[in-house]
């Protein structure tokens, strides 16, 4: 029996999940049966346990065919040492340990929400794109410390062969499924850690001969993802430069609250919505569950092969944004906003 981990986390992610849950026990009710088991993770764990990955949470999510997730973090557990944090306290190790080395964004323009995008009509209404972000090297696994004279900090920047190879590969294998375009993003006109990575790709790419292959520094992609998005096919690039463009991806459709995503070891995936735990509305019923539902539909592809499951998500998706419903951060000034609970409601409504 599949069994799937779920950790709503903090802030609205207490609120998202049980809609995408809703949701995704609707499609799977009539196929076969799975099993759903909550945790604690982030900062409710460390109010609960004083630990944001407590190991009865950590050894779920090792023993779990999936792991859905909401958002952690919030201003209550900024003041805690950066180690004890929810991000770098539990998502971070949670990601190692799981050993999730490929992040999967995809961002695909919605008719119904062009009118959402800050950019122009003509700019985005053809985008459709997926950025694969390396997720267990570089800065954020790095060493880090301080020196007291004279006062200083550091982060390491550290890519191993192998930790580079493997996301490349899935970035041309991904290519190959898709239009055949694959775009690595580096800065290797500055970083020795990027010429490595560029070397590693060009290597890779010969396996790969139908796939058209570019390079692109960091700031010219972050530029060109807002000038003409519509050029990229597949972007592969490192940790914390994938971090960044993919927040600023996520706004060509109109919010972030839109925007899903796959954290994958093989098929093992931990499915996550792309944004914070936002507590300025929590508890408010405010949030945008839409991201989190495109996340279990990403868990019902990537994980168990169910494509017609995740297809019928999708499209009841664009079926509510077609008939007008928007949550707060999609509304405009002439539309009326409705919430959480009523957005997944709508979902399942469409659904049938």
């Amino acid at each position: 029996m599949p069994k799937i981990v779920v950790l709503p986390g903090d802030g609205i992610g207490q609120e998202i999940i049980p809609e995408a849950l809703k949701v995704l026990k609707n499609v799977i009710s009539q196929k076969q049966e799975f099993t759903f088991q909550e945790y604690a993770i982030g900062g409710t764990a460390i109010d609960k346990f004083g630990k944001a990955l407590p190991e009865e949470t950590l050894k779920a999510c090792q023993e779990a065919d999936a792991v859905l997730m909401g958002s952690i973090g919030g201003p209550k557990w900024d003041t805690l040492p950066a180690m004890e944090r929810p991000e770098l306290g539990a998502l971070l190790p949670l990601r190692k340990k799981l050993n999730l080395f490929a992040n999967i964004r995809p961002v695909k323009i919605i008719p119904a929400l062009l009118s959402a995008s800050t950019l122009k009509e003509e700019v985005v209404k053809n985008v459709d794109l997926v950025v694969l972000r390396e997720l267990t090297g570089g800065i954020y696994f790095g060493e880090k410390g301080r020196n007291t004279q004279p006062p200083a900090a550091y982060d390491v920047l550290v890519y191993t062969e192998e930790e580079v190879r493997r996301i490349v590969e899935l970035g041309f294998q991904t290519a190959q499924g898709r239009k055949k375009r694959l775009c690595s993003v580096d800065k290797a006109n500055v970083l020795e850690s990027s010429r490595f990575w560029r070397e590693i790709t060009e290597d890779v790419a010969k396996n790969y001969p139908d796939v058209e292959l570019t390079h692109m520094y960091v700031d010219n992609a972050a530029m060109q993802l807002v000038r003409y998005p519509e050029q990229f096919d597949v972007i592969v690039t490192e940790n914390m430069f994938g971090d960044i463009l993919t927040d600023l991806a996520s706004m060509l459709g109109g919010s972030i609250g839109m925007l899903s995503s796959a954290s994958m070891a093989g098929k093992k995936g931990l499915y996550e919505p792309a944004h914070g735990s936002a507590p300025d509305i929590a508890g408010q019923n405010k949030a945008n569950p839409l991201a989190t539902i495109l996340s279990a539909a990403m868990m019902l592809r990537y994980t168990f092969d169910m494509n017609e499951e995740a297809e019928r998500i999708e499209k009841a998706v664009i079926k509510v944004l077609n008939q007008g419903y928007r949550t707060a951060d999609l509304a405009s000034s002439t539309e009326k906003a409705i919430g959480t609970k009523e957005m997944g409601d709508a979902v399942v409504a469409a659904l049938s």
